[in-house]
């Protein structure tokens, strides 16, 4: 068999590599992506999709595609030994663009797939990593597929091949953490009940020492009365004696022993909130779930991410959204490395960046399964950091410095989320645009934040963006409500915060740029905005 030379290979084609291999196809790099199963799974895995997972698809174009399959995650219905509590409401503030939406993970994979096909690459299935090597030019892969074995020869290897990964035992990266003992049910079925559309719900039931004794969770599906359904596992179907696969890594679903519709119904006549047949089960199966997580995300030309670098208690739907992360901050920088303009630190960024979110959700995560499966929290800071809208690379290697120049403190700094706003007013369009829009399909961007007092930085500015980095780097101007763009043409395109949703949501006061890199992170913020700060930036970034 063979697929012919590319850059970078992807082992793995869940979720996770397939937003690598859609990223750096979109920056024009080669790339083959490869998976051991004939076909996708049609398994309703990970279900929930984060609104900054949301954003990320938004500037990537392929949102829309989500949204019209999705199903809103309004909140949660929570019952205690049969009696109804005050529902968990996911509610977050008005300027973020998205809410939390649930969506089964053959859908997310059809979707990715669908839009890798547009650059011409499709997924070679049936084919395995079964062995590589790495030197200071590249790295040799042996695959075996359909066709047979074929050695490759590929300039980076990223392996996104699951908790059982073959590229994280070839870097003999440490796995450490450990299992709970605990073992459950997943099904996929169909419920007449009339509860409250867009709600999970979440009924607990405690003996009389106050223990958790039984759980139901359901989580809805696209369809008419689907919900993704687990619920601790009866011991005949128990495969806790059997013994851990390959690795003795006990994670995701395991065992022969499918649960029956008939085991869902018990669980369901003991914990539903009212009385209700299943139906329709499409699959079923049992779960266990471990947490560990590697010491190292990359060696050399190799890189593990998603549930090759880190798994963890399902609570919160973080694995999926924290390997789609992964995957996107690895992209970018590759697809740098690949076309020479990368600074020779930037790689190593990847670990730096993304190892401490890693740690942060196995913890965060954790914890929350200790207390119960499925809990959510309806605090605002909680379900900011739920949405992994609080993920941050504040004192990465790869930003500029402190954030100078926030008015009290407020506003994001280098490191942060760039933050949407609203009512950013144009010369040409006859309706407001929100931030995330000039950002849509961009890599780096420049925002220069004025008053209309362009001669004393705009000029420089503009002439470092022009055609540097090799056209990575798009600018706008940002003025202020009471600001005046100079008559005739301007160095750069003008948007005006019609509405001051920009000095609110950023913190600005006076003349300030800010760097918002690929994925969607301020990597500078200046005050003053000068040229000399903004090449301090690129350097740090860019051959």
């Amino acid at each position: 068999m063979s697929g012919g030379a590319a850059d970078v290979l992807i082992a793995g084609a869940g979720p996770v590599g397939l937003t690598a291999a859609v990223e750096l196809r979109r920056r024009g790099v080669s790339c083959r992506i490869v998976d051991r199963l004939p076909a996708r799974l049609p398994y309703a895995k990970a279900v929930g999709v984060q609104p900054r997972t949301l954003e990320l698809w938004d500037r990537t174009g392929l949102v829309a595609d989500a949204l019209d399959v999705a199903v809103p995650l309004r909140g949660q219905l929570v019952y205690v030994d049969g009696e109804e509590r005050e529902p968990v409401r996911m509610a977050l503030p008005p300027e973020v663009p998205y809410g939390f939406a649930a969506l089964p993970q053959y859908e997310t994979e059809r979707i990715l797939e669908a839009f890798l096909a547009r650059f011409g690459t499709g997924i070679e299935r049936g084919t395995e990593l079964v062995s590589f090597t790495q030197d200071g030019d590249g790295v040799t892969v042996l695959l075996t597929g359909p066709d047979g074995g074929e050695e490759l020869r590929t300039r980076y290897l990223v392996g996104c091949d699951g908790a059982h990964s073959t590229v994280r035992k070839g870097l003999g990266l440490a796995f450490g953490g450990g299992a709970f003992p605990e073992e459950y049910m997943l099904a996929d079925v169909e419920v007449g009940w009339d509860l409250r559309y867009g709600y999970a719900v979440r009924a607990v039931h405690h003996d009389a020492d106050g223990r958790i004794d039984d759980l139901l969770v359901c989580v809805p599906l696209p369809g008419p009365g689907r919900y993704r359904m687990s619920m601790p596992v009866p011991p005949e179907l128990s495969t806790a004696a059997a013994p851990a696969e390959g690795d003795a890594v006990a994670h995701g679903l395991e065992g022969s022993r499918a649960p029956a519709l008939s085991d869902v119904q018990a669980v369901l006549d003991r914990m539903a909130p009212r009385p209700v047949t299943a139906s329709a089960m499409r699959w079923s199966s049992v779960f266990r779930i471990s947490h560990r997580i590697v010491d190292r995300y990359s060696d050399g030309r190799v890189f593990v991410a998603g549930d090759a670098a880190h798994i963890h208690p399902p609570t919160g739907a973080q694995g999926m959204n924290t390997g789609i992360q992964d995957a996107w901050n690895l992209a970018w920088k590759l697809a740098l490395a690949v076309g020479g303009r990368a600074h020779p630190g930037l790689l190593a960024s990847y670990d730096a960046e993304r190892r401490p979110v890693g740690e942060e959700v196995v913890g965060r995560t954790v914890r929350h399964a200790r207390r119960t499966l499925g809990a959510a929290d309806e605090e605002t800071d909680a379900l900011l950091r739920e949405a992994q809208l609080l993920v941050g690379y504040r004192g990465s290697p790869v930003v500029l410095g402190p954030a100078p120049g926030a008015a009290d403190g407020a506003g994001p700094g280098p490191g942060d989320r760039a933050p949407d706003c609203g009512g950013l007013a144009g010369e040409i369009p006859a309706y407001p645009l929100r931030l995330h829009d000039l950002l849509r399909d961009r890599e780096h961007v420049l925002l220069v934040y004025t008053d209309g007092a362009w001669d004393a930085y705009v000029p420089g500015l503009a002439a470092l963006t022009g055609g540097s980095p090799a056209g990575r780097l798009t600018a706008y101007a940002v003025l202020t409500e009471g600001g005046t763009a100079p008559a005739g043409a301007t160095p750069l395109p003008v948007y005006r915060d019609a509405r001051g949703e920009f000095a609110l949501r950023y913190g600005v006061r006076e003349p300030t740029a800010f760097v918002v890199r690929p994925d969607g992170y301020l990597g500078a913020r200046l005050c003053p905005p000068t040229a000399e700060g903004l090449a301090g930036y690129l350097a740090k970034v860019f051959s």
